[in-house]
């Protein structure tokens, strides 16, 4: 979390209301000479004036979505790394861009590059000078080969992408599964969209009805020879309708019609077998990516909501 940049004495990362605790704690023993000493000088009292700004910016229900479009976008990261290696004026941030051959006004700089890191809360302003604020210094450190994959995404989108991509981290999805967390309307699109940037698997067979044989004894029931031939070319395994007729050289309204008939005479049964998506080595790389990047915006998230409460006064009644 944020607060483990600061202090190796935060208890468990999981519970940020005694982290926050924690913290208050520390500022309440620290004897600063003067106030603008505190302002100026204390980590502590930095992290929670961040954490409060954190909590107006995060308020923002697409915020997440807002978070993922900004960082897609290679000039963008350019910057931040910039700033991530000391505080930096905008001219300065010009000059590294130009070293890497792109020319950009300062205009276009500030406005197209620097604000959207500012409005996520990843850097912060002042006296001209642009720095990381300690949320950002997080982010930062996730991003390693972040920038190889941003060509695979799109650039401005309601990051369907990513959400799929994460889902996809815990192992493989049938179809029925993904429409749980995107709507059939657009998956198709999605599932294209990823499968010819090589971040995900398809099936490569889209057949997902198999027939198999049933242990009902064969010989008990009177077959024709090509429903004979049939029968004996299913294998254990099961085998879909295209393959079966291809195995007896038969077409498939005849397979059909046969299978059929043996089904009616227990002999064989359909099984339906829902296709399944999963990750390439790519797509689990950027899914780790993502994933680090989404906890860290809850984990932050947690700890500016328990900053935004009051705090909670106890007081005793008297009574003589």
């Amino acid at each position: 979390m944020v607060v483990n940049l600061l202090s190796s004495t935060m208890s468990s990362p999981q519970d940020p209301s005694q982290n926050l605790k924690n913290l208050e704690d520390m500022c309440k023993r620290c004897s600063p000479i003067t106030t603008i000493q505190c302002i100026s000088l204390c980590r502590f009292y930095k992290l929670k004036n961040e954490l409060r700004n954190l909590r107006n910016i995060m308020d923002n229900p697409n915020y997440t979505t807002d978070f993922f479009n900004v960082l897609k976008n290679t000039t963008r990261l350019c910057v931040l790394q910039t700033i991530a290696s000391g505080k930096c004026t905008i001219a300065k941030i010009r000059q590294e861009l130009q070293n890497t051959g792109a020319n950009y006004s300062q205009y276009s700089i500030s406005e197209d590059y620097i604000q959207p890191l500012i409005t996520t809360g990843l850097i912060t302003e002042s006296l001209g000078k642009y720095s990381l604020t300690l949320f950002g210094a997080c982010i930062n450190d996730l991003l390693d080969n972040f920038k190889d994959f941003i060509q695979k995404l799109p650039a401005q989108s309601e990051c369907y992408e990513e959400k799929l991509i994460q889902m996809l981290l815990s192992g493989p999805k049938t179809s029925k599964e993904i429409y749980q967390t995107i709507s059939p309307k657009i998956t198709s699109r999605v599932l294209k969209r990823l499968a010819h940037s090589n971040l995900i698997n398809t099936p490569q067979d889209r057949s997902h009805i198999f027939f198999y044989k049933s242990k009902r004894n064969p010989n008990l029931e009177k077959l024709t020879d090509s429903e004979l031939k049939v029968y004996q070319a299913i294998p254990d395994e099961g085998i879909v309708a295209d393959k079966l007729a291809k195995r007896v050289c038969l077409s498939q309204r005849r397979i059909y019609n046969h299978i059929r008939h043996l089904k009616g005479k227990k002999l064989v049964f359909i099984r339906n077998i829902p296709l399944t998506y999963t990750l390439t080595f790519d797509g689990q790389k950027l899914a780790v990516i993502l994933q680090n990047l989404s906890q860290k915006v809850e984990e932050t998230w947690a700890f500016a909501e328990c900053m935004s409460q009051p705090p909670v006064v106890y007081s005793t009644n008297i009574t003589t």
